[in-house]
């Protein structure tokens, strides 16, 4: 697939949000999407995502993180869309 019909979505998501298997969970909604990109926990309290991929899936993606797994508490998500990278596999980064 061309980068022209990749989207970028990269996400601070602050709230409950570490400690609460919200990584593991990311990667595998990631996964289950198509979707390539990494998560990390912050020095902040708050997960970091980017994400690339088709632009429905990359959609279904963010709505998911907004809520994440029901073990965490999302009060707030910042999106900045840009530029894919073409990255290829999802992986969870220290």
């Amino acid at each position: 697939m061309s980068p022209t019909s990749h989207a970028r979505l990269h996400l601070k998501i602050h709230g409950v949000v570490q400690g609460v298997g919200f990584r593991w969970s990311a990667r595998r909604r990631a996964l289950e999407l198509g979707l390539a990109g990494w998560v990390r926990n912050c020095a902040d309290g708050c997960v970091e995502v980017l994400a690339e991929g088709p632009p429905e899936p990359i959609s279904a993606f963010e709505a998911w993180c907004s809520g994440g797994p029901t073990t965490a508490h999302v009060e707030r998500v910042e999106s900045v869309n840009d530029t894919p990278e073409s990255l290829h596999t999802f992986e969870i980064v220290d």
